[in-house]
């Protein structure tokens, strides 16, 4: 079964070399106030690199998993949709809701923010930001994708249409595009993602939207873009060692896991949002958000 997404290489190279092209110019034709630290940086677009090239190989051996759950479950299916095109219309919105979920339980659920967060972990937002995928996020999918092919989509196009958001989404990393006017308010567009992609407050866990931005609107995870953003993990990981980013996190929650004096601990420690502690000596980011009185942006 083919993967959409090594045909679209070649664009996202040359896609990122423009970007860089247009980095070098805005950085001349800009007076020097902390912009030159935006946009690519060697070790950092390496890193990035690296975790993609990183992802692409484990997704072979996680799909001999994933695609193996989905057929069974296909052939146990409830319903038999076909592949007509309301079908396909219908798998967009489905899947797509399934992503807000399964994103967002990734930033508010400690062992999958553990496989997710290295995606957060650059402090630049460029194209190759994008590319930095997890190498154990492929292994958690099927805990949110199984129902639909158990509903009835074929496993080919529900891959088909992962694929497409995939996709979509290596667009919206960049800075080079501003707000986009009413479109803010139905897709998941740069101004919109790189809010998700902030450490500050009022960013955290704030649009986990794949294509469609809906989702956070109607569940109250939406927040507009108003102040600058500064990109990375609010605990900054001074590394730019493939290893060290796809797995500190783990080595994080397993230390906790080894100090916990109780099961009920540690099952607060797997399962709670990220900071969680249990004598409040850390805090999570709604915790954060409602000590500073800050909400979501529902509008």
């Amino acid at each position: 079964m083919q993967d959409l997404t090594l045909y679209a290489i070649p664009a996202f190279v040359v896609l990122m070399l423009v970007e860089a092209g247009l980095d070098r110019q805005r950085r001349r034709d800009t007076v020097p106030t902390g912009a030159a630290t935006r946009g690519y940086e060697p070790r950092d677009t390496a890193a990035s690199l690296a975790m993609g090239l990183g992802n692409r190989i484990i997704i072979v051996l996680a799909h001999v998993i994933t695609i193996g759950a989905f057929f069974w479950l296909y052939e146990h299916r409830s319903l038999t949709l076909g592949s007509a095109w309301w079908v396909w219309v219908l798998l967009f919105f489905v899947e797509d809701f399934t992503y807000y979920w399964f994103h967002r339980a990734s930033h508010e659920v400690r062992f999958l923010w553990a496989a997710h967060e290295n995606h957060h972990s650059s402090e630049r937002y460029n194209l190759s930001t994008a590319l930095r995928q997890s190498w154990t996020t492929p292994f958690t999918e099927l805990l949110f994708y199984w129902p639909l092919p158990l509903l009835g989509f074929h496993p080919t196009m529900l891959l088909t249409q992962k694929a497409i958001s995939l996709l979509y989404q290596f667009w919206i990393h960049t800075e080079h595009i501003a707000r986009l006017g009413a479109a803010e308010r139905l897709l998941n567009t740069p101004s919109n993602h790189r809010v998700h992609h902030g450490s500050n407050l009022e960013y955290l866990d704030r649009n986990h939207g794949g294509i469609l931005i809906v989702w956070d609107r109607l569940f109250g995870t939406y927040e507009p873009e108003r102040a600058r953003v500064r990109y990375g993990l609010t605990k900054r990981l001074d590394s730019f060692n493939p290893l060290a980013i796809a797995f500190h996190e783990w080595a994080a929650l397993a230390r906790d896991l080894r100090r916990a004096d109780s099961w009920r601990t540690r099952l607060g420690y797997l399962f709670a949002p990220p900071g969680w502690s249990p004598d409040g000596s850390t805090l999570t980011a709604r915790q954060l958000r409602a000590a500073e009185g800050l909400t979501a942006d529902a509008a």
